[in-house]
């Protein structure tokens, strides 16, 4: 199979899909590799790394997309790139579909196998290609709340850990998986005060079981939640439902309930976000005040830390890039119930439920459409 990689186009994106790792292995399985030019410099990989794992260099997006059966991406493909794409081409990538009608559209009528990292499972019901991101975004949210909190950027000017004799932040943390795990992690390893916002009883268990007294557990009832976010100086949110849009859990009039420049992370702003007032930032302006709340909303987090994160991405990526290259796409997903969950879009039609449910159109199971 020819496998391609362009370099990503959306602001400040500076990973890329396939490590030199990676594309060795491919080449190694006896597949053929094509990176656009530069691809892998955001990420610290140059051209030359690629060539000399055996993968061909191309100077421009057009002949990626003109040559290759898979690509593989990164970031969901923006409206150029989705022009470029075909009938039975295969993109393997994010998506995140559920509040994106106009990328939806747009690759239903290509015609194209659209498989999301997002949406592909494990035996333990966990999700091992978001799971990479999950972790770098979980860790980065209370470093980027706490610039965020900074008076300079319009926050109260509060320290995380405090100093002796004064107090330090208090951090709600909307969601116990994996972001919010990690999330709270860090920010009680910053000093601050945390509590972590779940509905699980087993997970809050599991979190009091491994992390003892490092930060609290509470139950996410909308009376606590509204309580909590009243008195916090830092609100991350890291709520998740796979493939669909994110809950909306806290509401612009409580804004008006939280401290003046008090920051709000949301990490679930590639799924639209767990604020009613979120909308999406980039790194190259990352925040924004409404009602006197500092909003954090960058929809690509981890690309903050680019190598990091394209080098924990590529672990998990490679795996399945390669059995989709080595057996094709359907006996790949046939073979693999938890990769068939991945598959958002084929031959025009939306192949996952909860996409369709949270775009409010027709859909039809995976299993439906390998059936065909």
């Amino acid at each position: 199979m020819h496998i391609g990689c362009p370099t990503e186009i959306k602001p400040q994106e500076f990973r890329v899909g396939l490590t030199p790792d990676a594309a060795r292995e491919a080449v190694a399985h006896g597949h053929e590799v094509t990176m656009q030019a530069g691809a892998g410099m955001g990420a610290g990989f140059t051209d030359e790394d690629y060539r000399a794992v055996g993968a061909r260099i191309a100077d421009t997006a057009e002949e990626i997309f003109a040559g290759a059966d898979m690509i593989v991406k990164v970031k969901e493909p923006q409206a150029v790139e989705r022009r470029m794409l075909r009938e039975g081409q295969i993109l393997f990538t994010y998506l995140h579909l559920a509040p994106d009608p106009e990328q939806t559209e747009d690759l239903v009528n290509s015609g194209a196998t659209c498989i999301a990292y997002e949406t592909v499972t494990d035996r333990a019901g966990g999700l091992p290609l978001l799971a990479p991101m999950s972790e770098v975004a979980g860790r980065l949210a209370p470093q980027m709340g706490a610039w965020t909190l900074q008076k300079a950027n319009g926050g109260r000017g509060v320290l995380m850990g405090g100093v002796p004799g004064v107090t330090p932040a208090d951090v709600v943390v909307i969601g116990g998986g994996v972001v919010g795990t990690h999330a709270a992690k860090i920010a009680a390893g910053m000093g601050a005060r945390v509590t972590v916002l779940d509905k699980s009883l087993p997970r809050m268990r599991y979190l009091d079981d491994v992390f003892g007294g490092s930060f609290r557990t509470l139950y996410a009832s909308a009376g606590a939640t509204a309580d909590a976010v009243a008195q916090a100086d830092m609100v991350i949110g890291a709520v998740l439902v796979p493939g669909a849009a994110a809950p909306k859990l806290v509401t612009r009039e409580q804004l008006s309930t939280m401290k003046p420049g008090a920051a709000i992370v949301d990490v679930a702003i590639d799924q639209g976000g767990c604020f009613e007032t979120s909308k999406a930032t980039t790194h190259q302006d990352p925040i924004y005040e409404v009602d006197g709340i500092m909003h954090y909303c960058v929809a690509n987090m981890p690309g903050a830390v680019a190598r990091t994160s394209t080098l924990a991405l590529g672990n998990a990526t490679m795996p399945f890039v390669l059995a989709i290259a080595n057996k094709g796409w359907k006996q790949a997903c046939l073979d693999d119930a938890h990769l068939a969950e991945g598959l958002n879009v084929h031959r025009g039609l939306i192949t996952n439920l909860a996409v369709g449910e949270g775009l409010g159109r027709e859909a039809i199971s995976a299993q439906e459409a390998l059936a065909r």
